[in-house]
């Protein structure tokens, strides 16, 4: 897949700018650069230098420009790479690619700098793919979810799982090798407690794709209640801004309102509805139908009512309502400037769902409505240390090695023969691999890293 071609793309956004960043990579890179460049002689000078100079067509200078040099294997591809920066003038931009492509550069594919660090053995391929998840890291903990797979943390403890396979799969086959002899070289006690421990970690990892995802696109949260109980006015309170319009009259928000608010570095996409009751026109029921569309679509549902205005059996009949098993609740009294008070004990719900009590008008209590957010969402669950699945393939690949390793542990239990259970222990390091990138196919390669973006 990979060629003996010197490519090149703009590495720094389109559009004008104060610098532009254009990348060069091959074999023959820095000779490419060095035939337009009019100052040091580029192929004789070291690697992680750089050099001032012109970058002429002819006799006409298009730009001044710094070069650097990052010689083979001393760079991000671990072949010879150029990068230019000149002026960011997109017509200066575009004379320097087209000038280059001439002297025999070829134009980039998305992603084609990431897949040649990888067939280079610069980076296996979940590292590749934490390129472009901090590339597009929008918050604090999508950079370090990103940044942990990046330095290697997802790929180092799938790679100790996989050495241990390896160690029995091979011991299988040196059995099969001595198949006339009935002799065992792989001990089936350790190799089902092992079998244990992997699965043990392969849950965790599947498990955390559920935080590790919504970190990535954002927690899908939802303000629900009935007409009145204040949610416009708390989405606006924990803005702190006047985002959404707040009015005595019922029913005032018709349509969704969507905003982002980052919370220690998490982005929860807060969404504000339509009150929940009998709507009394065409519009307001559409509004109606899709706040519980919504609610359904939710990670953290924010269920706020008017402490003053409803019962106690109303209250737990809404919360009845909209409360599932696994979703994140959070029930919210507000309103408690009006002096009324509240005993959460009393409604005697699922110890799961959580409950506060706030003045949205006032303010009172909304950091510390923040703070429960995001306990609720995240919790302990994010350190420095700990390994997050974040990558729907990953973990289609974790959830089929965990399938393979199951019918290992069947074959232990209805003793099989040791070509059965090696096929099995195959098909696990197989899985195992796709995610690392010890085993692909020009097809997953392309899928992948056609998702990036040129230059990169």
């Amino acid at each position: 897949m990979i060629t003996n071609e010197t490519i090149i793309a703009l590495s720094t956004p389109t559009g004008a700018g104060a610098i532009g960043v254009i990348r060069l990579s091959g074999k023959d890179a820095i000779t490419i650069t060095n035939s337009v460049f009019k100052g040091k002689d580029l192929t004789q000078q070291d690697s992680h230098t750089l050099h001032f100079g012109l970058i002429k067509d002819g006799e006409q200078v298009i730009d001044e420009v710094v070069v650097g040099l990052f010689v083979a294997p001393k760079s991000y591809t671990k072949e010879n790479v150029v990068e230019i920066s000149c002026h960011g003038s997109n017509y200066i931009i575009q004379q320097i690619i087209s000038l280059l492509i001439r002297k025999g550069a070829s134009a980039a594919k998305p992603g084609e700098f990431t897949l040649r660090a990888f067939l280079n053995g610069g980076m296996d391929l979940s590292q590749a793919e934490a390129v472009a998840d901090l590339i597009s890291s929008d918050s604090a903990a999508a950079h370090q979810v990103a940044m942990n797979q990046l330095r290697g943390g997802f790929s180092t403890e799938l790679q100790v799982l996989r050495e241990q396979l390896i160690h029995f799969a091979s011991m299988i086959e040196l059995e099969l090798d001595f198949a006339e002899e009935d002799v065992e070289f792989a001990n089936r006690d350790q190799l089902q407690d092992l079998i244990n421990k992997i699965t043990i970690v392969l849950n965790k990892l599947i498990r955390s794709f559920e935080l590790g995802n919504v970190i990535k696109q954002g927690i899908n949260t939802v303000i629900a209640g009935r007409p009145n109980a204040g949610k416009s006015t708390l989405l606006n309170a924990l803005l702190n801004e006047e985002r959404a319009i707040v009015s005595e009259i019922a029913g005032t928000t018709r349509d969704t309102i969507e905003e982002l608010l980052n919370i220690n570095g998490i982005n929860f996409r807060l969404i504000d509805t339509a009150g929940i009751r009998e709507a009394t026109d065409t519009i307001e029921a559409i509004g109606v139908e899709k706040t519980m569309q919504k609610i359904d679509q939710s990670a953290v549902l924010v269920y706020l009512f008017d402490v003053a205005a409803l019962s106690l059996a109303e209250i737990k009949e809404d919360i009845l309502k909209l409360y599932r098993p696994g979703l994140a609740f959070l029930a919210v009294a507000n309103k408690i400037d009006l002096g009324a008070g509240f005993d959460f004990a009393v409604l005697e719900l699922p110890s799961s769902i959580r409950f506060i009590s706030i003045s949205a008008k006032e303010n009172e209590n909304v950091e510390e409505l923040k703070t429960e957010l995001y306990e609720l969402a995240v919790g302990d669950q994010l350190t420095d240390n700990h390994t997050m699945v974040t990558n729907i393939r990953h973990v289609e690949a974790l959830q089929k090695t965990r399938a393979a390793l199951d019918s290992v542990a069947y074959g232990l239990a209805n003793p099989v023969t040791s070509e059965f259970l090696s096929v099995d222990i195959k098909q696990a390091l197989h899985y195992l691999g796709e995610i690392t990138g010890q085993v692909t196919t020009d097809d997953l390669l392309e899928n992948i890293f056609s998702k990036f973006c040129i230059g990169k």
